[in-house]
């Protein structure tokens, strides 16, 4: 179906039922070719609906892939490009503010501000402008390339891995407040590996697939950021935790531990 307003060509593939456990679970796969450049009244992909997978071949408008609660959005050139998709911009500035949970591939470069207050969502691309990463408070973000300046300003929760083959992140890192490090622990490296997985499997990312097949060797160039109070909340969390205490409880010790009532962990 083409839109006379945008010119887009959509395919939608809808399965409804009419249980409530029937309508939380129901799925919207919809498939969008557009050159529609920036501009526009409609906000692409903005308040997507749980279970809904939006894929976009081409160039989104303005604004993309705002506030996305529990959808999917999958982002790449047409297959038949000849331009390389990791060194140019298919996304806009501000792509995925506010997004709270769901997750996000996107096989190309994003603007500024990307991810700007994530709360909650899990999102790939392949390189970002200035001020990515702010104010973040949660989710997990994967950068198959280089960052704009001022990355992670005010970024109070969440990880951020970032592909650092320069090794000069530090030098466009916003440092207040956040810890930097190289890949030791097995579960980042096994949750970097699954996102980039996930990334290839839904964008057929070239980038993605080149650093798959050779990860051992990659993972030296990958930073973790996080911010230091996080990180001492999750660990404290995690040592509770394998005290025998449940999640909520064992978050709930490390509250009180972090603000010194009770003991630490």
């Amino acid at each position: 179906m083409r839109s006379q307003a945008t010119g887009e060509e959509r395919t939608e593939d809808r399965e409804t039922e009419t249980t409530p456990a029937a309508r939380h679970s129901a799925s919207l796969r919809e498939e969008c070719r557009s050159d529609a450049g920036v501009g526009g009244e409609k906000r692409d992909g903005e308040s997507d609906e749980d279970g809904r997978t939006r894929k976009r071949t081409g160039r989104p408008r303005q604004l993309p892939f705002s506030s996305n609660p529990g959808g999917k959005l999958v982002l790449f050139p047409p297959r038949q490009s000849r331009f390389p998709a990791d060194e140019n911009i298919i996304v806009g500035n501000v792509a995925l503010y506010g997004a709270t949970s769901g997750k996000a591939f996107i096989a190309g470069l994003a603007g500024e501000r990307f991810c700007v207050r994530n709360s909650g969502a899990c999102a790939v691309v392949e390189g970002v402008g200035d001020h990515g990463c702010e104010y973040m408070t949660e989710g997990r973000v994967v950068i198959l390339g280089q960052t704009g300046k001022n990355f992670a300003a005010g970024m109070s929760g969440g990880v951020a891995y970032v592909l650092d083959e320069a090794h000069d992140l530090y030098t466009r890192l916003n440092k207040t407040g956040l810890v930097m490090s190289t890949l030791k622990e097995p579960h980042d490296i096994q949750e970097l590996e699954d996102l980039i997985r996930q990334h290839v499997e839904a964008t057929g990312s070239v980038k993605g697939e080149r650093i798959l097949k050779n990860f051992g060797a990659y993972i030296p160039s990958f930073k973790k950021i996080i911010p230091r109070d996080y990180e001492r909340m999750i660990s404290s969390i995690a040592a509770f935790e394998g005290k025998g205490e449940s999640r909520e409880q064992a978050e709930i010790a490390a509250f009180f531990a972090a603000v010194g009532h009770g003991k630490g962990a």
